[in-house]
This record gives structure tokens, C-alpha cells and sequence, in this order.
């Protein structure tokens, strides 16, 4: 009897049954977002650690071939179901055939440490993604959900780890229903992305008081038709970084697979940065780069020091270490955004922005979510010039793009329309150039 009430009521009120589904997430959005908020805010702290070590005993970037030999084991021996990482990720998403196995979080947890550790140029966004998308669909096991709930699920635990390793909980929220298909939004996990963004950032910041670097653009001239082609000039620019970085991981990937023993192609890659690091003399390229990425908002870069940072972190994602791209973009748009104030008359620290986020937009066929982190970085001012320098880099990538699981959902433009419903690594596979 209760029962036949409760139908009726949901049918002939329609809030009802959306103010039940609001619970329902609510509920799983707290549990996801206080664990991924958690594990984010402990990696951030080790990797905090593992930099401030390095910069302190230099000799240990020589152990980081025996690193990548660990690392390289550990994913051959025990992560073989895992070692896609965050594709692994989008193709339940697209796909679901198996719960992605918990060790995903401590494997990628460790081999990044180890990665930034002894020296090698990686990130902390795809560690951030993956432990919260492992941890968020053990809950589809536990409350065996059905197939379209573990989409949604998943999507919320990449949604928490991007928020909560960043500190952007709207950009967190909307990357997570962006980056699965390329030109799409996917609407039907809007309320849990964003519910599981706001508690993660506020578990990892608030309640660990883990902190997150500010980055500063004190001063944004108003937009005028000169400045706009500015901006359209500069986003091409990104958007050919974008593509240049993105074919680098690939190209690098493909050439390390000619060394049959997976754990040896880390080591003997460990070798060869470990020698670039001793000839350049600096450690500048290595790791995160957070501090050269702050400077580039006030001091100029060299013109160099993005095809650099390009070159060993696609060469360190490439050969097997762990670890994110997202920073080391971060690395390469500010400083390309800061070499372009010698050209572009545009304040430096709005070049570096822009490029900061519009380089990420094109590698990660984003664009509306990095211009949400723009805003969220910046400010609300440089929210227009951020903006349309991210969606013109998004164009001029291409259809390439650092998780090669994402399928074209709407072409970048009508003469490519064959390509929609292809995936990325279809696309990269058959591009005999790299």
C-alpha cells in the first residue's frame, strides 16, 4: 500500500523523485569525496616531500634508473589490469566490463612518489584521478550498481581527485563530465561531479589544510579588437604546444614498447634523464616545476624552456614512469605564455595564464573546464582573454590529445566528420608521422 503511494506521488510530483536521487548522491558524493580528498591531500604532502629531498641530495637522481626498474616491475608483476591508468578509466566509463581493481590507488601512488622522488618530470592530476576512480567504483561492488549508476559513479571519483589535487572544484566537476568524449558533456552525472568537486577540495584544503599555490595576475586590460586577435594568436600557439606534447607521449610510448621486458624500458629511460640532468646542470625540468611555473608570472622565460619541459616529460610519461601530465602543461604554458611577452604586448602575467590553462585545454580536449580554472586561478577580470585563448588551443591541437581513450563526440570541424565516433588512439595509430 505504501508502496503504491509513494509511485504515485513520484509520478504526479516531479521533485520527488529528483529530491530522492539528491539523497541518494548527496550520500555517496560525502563518502567518495572525504577518501579521494583524503589520498589527494596525502599526495600532495608526499610529493611536497619528495621534491624538497631531491632539491636537498641531488645524488639520488642517479638511483632513478633502479626507481624506474621498480616501478616498472611493480606494474608488470602486479599492475598489469592498471597500468592504463586513466584511460583505464574512460573506457569503463564508455565501456563497463570490469570494477577497476583497488591497488590502482597505492601503485599509482607509489610509482609517482618514487617518479618525483629521484627525478623524473611528471605530474600529480592523473595519480589524483586514478586513486579517486578506483576508490569511487569499489562502491559499485559494494552496493552492486548497475551499469549507468558505475558510469556515474566513476566519473564522480575522477571529478574529486582532479578537484581536490588542484584546489578548482568547479573545473574538477566539469572536467570529469568533459574529457570522456571529445565536444560532449555528459549531463546525467552533473549533480554527483559536482557534489563529490565541493567535498573533496574541501576535504583535502579544509580539513587537512593541505594548501595549494596561488597564482597571481594583478592587472587585465580591457578587451578591444587588437587584443582579441592577441588572443587568437596566442591560443594557436598554445594549441600547437598542446598537439606537440601530446604526439611526444605517443611517439615515446611507441618507441620504448621495441624493448620487449616492460620493467626495462623505465630503467634504461631513467638512465638517459638521469645523464640529461647531469649535462643541463639544472634540475629545473624535472618534477612538478611549480616553482619556475610561479616565477613565469613575473619574471621572463627563456623561449626554450617549454620544448625542454615538453621533451623530458613526454619522455618520462613515455618509457613507463608514473605520475600526471596536467602540472608539467601547466609548466609548459606559462612559460611559452611569459617567452610570448617579448612579441605580444599583453601583461605577462595574463600571457602566462593563458597559457597555463589554454595549453591543458588542447591536450586535454577541455576547454570548458579550463576556462573555469582560469577563472578560479586568476580571477574572475582575465575570465574572457582565458577563455577564448583555451577554446582556439582546443581547436588547433587537432584530434589528438594525452588520453588517447577519448572518442570524438563532435568533431573539431566539418570536414573531419568521419572521425566522430573514432577514438583518439585510433586516430594516432594510423598517423604514420609519429
Amino acid at each position: 500500500m505504501l508502496y503504491s503511494r509513494l509511485k504515485k506521488l513520484s509520478v504526479s510530483i516531479e521533485q520527488f523523485p529528483v529530491f530522492l536521487y539528491l539523497i541518494r548522491w548527496l550520500c555517496l558524493s560525502t563518502v567518495i569525496g572525504l577518501l579521494a580528498g583524503s589520498a589527494s591531500a596525502l599526495l600532495l604532502v608526499s610529493l611536497n616531500w619528495a621534491t624538497d629531498y631531491r632539491e636537498s641530495h641531488l645524488w639520488i637522481i642517479s638511483l632513478l634508473p633502479l626507481a624506474g626498474l621498480l616501478i616498472g616491475a611493480m606494474y608488470h608483476y602486479w599492475g598489469s589490469t592498471t597500468v592504463k591508468g586513466n584511460n583505464l578509466l574512460i573506457e569503463e566509463v564508455h565501456s563497463p566490463r570490469k570494477i577497476i581493481p583497488l591497488r590502482m590507488a597505492p601503485l599509482v601512488f607509489i610509482g609517482t612518489f618514487l617518479t618525483h622522488l629521484f627525478g623524473g618530470s611528471a605530474g600529480r592530476e592523473g595519480t589524483a584521478v586514478q586513486m579517486g576512480g578506483a576508490i569511487a567504483d569499489q562502491f559499485s561492488k559494494l552496493f552492486k550498481l548497475r551499469s549507468r549508476d558505475r558510469k556515474i559513479i566513476i566519473i564522480a571519483g575522477v571529478s574529486a581527485g582532479f578537484a581536490s589535487v588542484f584546489g578548482t572544484p568547479l573545473a574538477g566537476a566539469v572536467f570529469a563530465l568533459e574529457v570522456l568524449i571529445v565536444g560532449r558533456v555528459r549531463y546525467e552525472a552533473i549533480l554527483p561531479s559536482f557534489l563529490v568537486a565541493v567535498i573533496a577540495n574541501y576535504t583535502c584544503h579544509d580539513l587537512w589544510k593541505v594548501a595549494h599555490t596561488h597564482y597571481s595576475v594583478p592587472f587585465v586590460p580591457e578587451m578591444t579588437p587588437l587584443n582579441l586577435l592577441y588572443v587568437i594568436f596566442t591560443g594557436i600557439v598554445f594549441g600547437l604546444a598542446a598537439l606537440t606534447f601530446s604526439k611526444s607521449v605517443h611517439f615515446w610510448s611507441k618507441l620504448s614498447k621495441k624493448i620487449k621486458f616492460p620493467p626495462l624500458r623505465p630503467f634504461f629511460g631513467g638512465i638517459i634523464i638521469a645523464l640529461s640532468v647531469l649535462l643541463m646542470g639544472t634540475t629545473k625540468y624535472i618534477g612538478l616545476g611549480v616553482p619556475t611555473i610561479v616565477e613565469s608570472f613575473t619574471v621572463q622565460q627563456d623561449w626554450y624552456d617549454f620544448l625542454l619541459k615538453i621533451l623530458l616529460t613526454t619522455f618520462t610519461i613515455g618509457v613507463g614512469f608514473k605520475g600526471g601530465e596536467v602540472t608539467p602543461l601547466f609548466f609548459v604554458g606559462a612559460t611559452l605564455g611569459s617567452a610570448l611577452f617579448g612579441f605580444i604586448p599583453l601583461p605577462m602575467a595574463l600571457l602566462a595564464g593563458m597559457g597555463f590553462v589554454a595549453v591543458f585545454a588542447g591536450a586535454t580536449n577541455t576547454p570548458i573546464a579550463c576556462s573555469l580554472m582560469g577563472i578560479e586561478l586568476f580571477g574572475a577580470g582575465c575570465g574572457i582573454y582565458v577563455a577564448v585563448a583555451c577554446v582556439v588551443a582546443y581547436l588547433f591541437s587537432g584530434h589528438t590529445g594525452i588520453y588517447t581513450s577519448q572518442i570524438i563526440g563532435s568533431p573539431k570541424h566539418l570536414l573531419f566528420g568521419r572521425l566522430k565516433g573514432v577514438s583518439l588512439s585510433n586516430i594516432l595509430d594510423k598517423d604514420k608521422r609519429f
